[in-house]
């Protein structure tokens, strides 16, 4: 029988900077909780919004796969490999950052706010030459199906490439409808994060912003009682 592990959304940390509202899946910066350090690989989930014209200035990363998905508004990239690019709803963004990077992230739009979602997961390979590569995804390439966001480098799987035997999902489920995950390992487990909407799976109500842990299983269902919107993230459990 799976295990689970329910991470309900008003239960994550919280820091609000006021350019910056962020919610934390996991311990960040100034929030910990020996409870919540990573699920498997899967290290960062941060739910950021940042204020019209702010955003994060020059900072290092260094071995991390770090992906950023745009939930609503604009924001702009730019790092030491020299790129320079906007990212949007629909649009996936990865950086492996390997032997180490330095990027910053601004909203360019002077009134509106952008909410993305960041999310770091191990590398099983260290210090790779940095890469970044970035593509959109079409919102009706997901409707009541899953569609692949990210794959590991050296699998054929559609989505862009991390160095890690990882994978990231994301659907969009009408009410009544369900889907069905097959786990790529049994040394797996897959954190599902509800972007929107109502899900049940494995037993488990999740309404928006809610996640649940699913592990010691091969395969799993959603069900969605409203439309909803979801993130999932298989992930080594042991790295």
């Amino acid at each position: 029988m799976a295990k689970t592990i329910f991470h309900p959304a008003n239960k994550r940390g919280h820091a609000n900077h006021g350019w910056l509202d962020a919610h934390h899946s996991f311990s960040f910066a100034g929030w910990y909780d020996p409870s919540k350090i990573h699920f498997g690989a899967l290290r960062v989930l941060n739910d950021d919004i940042v204020a019209g014209g702010k955003g994060f200035g020059t900072h290092p990363h260094d071995n991390m796969e770090i992906i950023t998905i745009v939930l609503e508004g604009t924001l702009e990239h730019k790092d030491s490999m020299g790129h320079a690019q906007q990212i949007v709803p629909n649009e996936v963004q990865v950086m492996s950052a390997g032997t180490g990077v330095t990027h910053s992230e601004y909203n360019p739009d002077p009134k509106n706010r952008v909410n993305l979602l960041q999310t770091w997961i191990f590398p099983n390979k260290k210090n790779v030459k940095p890469r970044y590569d970035q593509t959109t995804f079409p919102a009706e390439a997901r409707l009541n199906t899953l569609q692949p966001l990210v794959s590991p480098i050296d699998n054929s799987d559609p989505g862009l490439k991390i160095h890690q035997d990882a994978w990231i999902y994301r659907t969009t489920l009408e009410a009544g409808k369900s889907a069905t995950h097959q786990l790529h390992s049994t040394n797996h487990g897959a954190y599902l994060f509800v972007i929107d909407g109502s899900i049940n799976t494995e037993g488990q109500t999740l309404n928006k912003r809610d996640a649940i842990g699913i592990t010691d299983t091969s395969k799993f269902e959603i069900t969605a009682a409203a439309k909803s919107d979801v993130l999932i993230f298989e992930v080594p459990m042991e790295n």
